[in-house]
């Protein structure tokens, strides 16, 4: 039998050899392991552990969060914000992000070990501990409301902190429970049109409620092809997505097709309040947009395969920024 062996507490000596049968001749081929010392220097990689700590703050969403608070901020000031007030609030909302995102992950670490897409984040794969994530969570939280506090106003750093506590406490256990948790999370994901939008001073007017709108409806055409795409994984995890309650996938396509059909006459509000040549060009550039995303939505409504639900999902990444963009544009162009 193989044996177990430390020798004054400086090596170990797991496997001493290893029997090999030859499957043509019967022969056997002994293998010596070289002991280890317990003491050995383990290398560590700050690279690695950058893009681990990186990997916890969602990055890709958090960019398009911070998009969207730059972009309100600007349409809020009617295209003339202050810039180092913006700059201030994109630093403490990030913070706030990357603690809601870390949270997130501390929390459903079991749940992402059970599912393949997520069973190599850096906490089920074990590269960063529980306590790490925690502390670091914390940290993260209360510098970015502390920052919002002292760089923005109070009423920016609430927003905040109820965005965080909508993620993070209300949005996160729901994914377990209930199938309306992707209007819970929609509204989260929404709030940074809020944040960005007041941290520049801008009125909360009928502009401020469109982009919210914009923001909370592309979530539904884009979550649901996602979780039409992995709805095995979130079935084995136990995750209650639409795609999970409703296999058929009808109700995920319902959902999708609404969502996309809203978002042309709401992205379509601003031409009101900017007259002349940009709106012509804003008004085009959305309807194709929006039209086209509409149209893929249907197609995912009839088919609901992989490859409709790919389709739409790569639609959706197009359609948010290049409708923010527009409605950058559309300042610019404004005479």
């Amino acid at each position: 039998m193989p044996s177990l062996a430390v020798a004054g507490g400086t090596c170990v000596d797991s496997v001493h050899w290893l029997d090999v049968s030859d499957a043509m001749g019967g022969s056997s081929m002994s293998i010596t392991s070289t002991p280890i010392p317990l003491d050995a220097p383990v290398e560590f990689r700050w690279s690695a552990f950058a893009l681990d700590v990186l990997e916890l703050t969602k990055p890709r969403i958090a960019l398009m969060a911070l998009i969207a608070v730059v972009v309100s901020g600007i349409v809020a000031r009617w295209g003339q914000p202050d810039v180092w007030l913006m700059l201030h609030a994109v630093i403490g909302i990030a913070l706030v992000a990357a603690s809601a995102s870390a949270s997130n992950q501390w929390l459903e670490r079991e749940l992402d070990l059970a599912m393949p897409r997520t069973a190599d984040r850096p906490l089920p794969s074990g590269r960063l501990t529980a306590t790490f994530v925690a502390v670091f969570s914390v940290i993260t939280a209360v510098a970015g409301l502390c920052y919002l506090i002292r760089f923005t106003d109070p009423i920016t750093a609430l927003l905040g902190a109820v965005t965080w506590l909508m993620y993070v406490v209300i949005y996160t256990p729901l994914k377990t429970k209930t199938w309306m948790n992707t209007g819970v999370g929609a509204v989260a994901g929404a709030m940074p049109v809020a944040l960005g939008w007041h941290a520049v001073g801008g009125a909360w007017d009928a502009r401020m409620a469109a982009m919210f709108c914009l923001l909370f409806l592309w979530q539904f055409p884009h979550f649901m092809a996602i979780a039409w795409l992995y709805r095995d994984d979130y079935a084995q995890a136990g995750m209650k997505m639409l795609t999970v309650v409703d296999p058929t996938g009808q109700r995920a396509g319902v959902q999708a097709v609404l969502a996309a059909a809203a978002l042309i006459p709401v992205s379509l509000f601003p031409v009101l309040y900017y007259p002349g040549l940009g709106s012509l060009v804003y008004l085009a550039a959305a309807l194709l947009l929006g039209l086209g995303q509409l149209a893929l939505s249907i197609h995912f409504f009839r088919s609901r395969t992989e490859r409709s639900a790919r389709k739409l999902l790569r639609a959706s990444l197009v359609y948010l920024p290049a409708t923010l963009l527009l409605l950058v544009l559309l300042l610019v162009l404004h005479p």
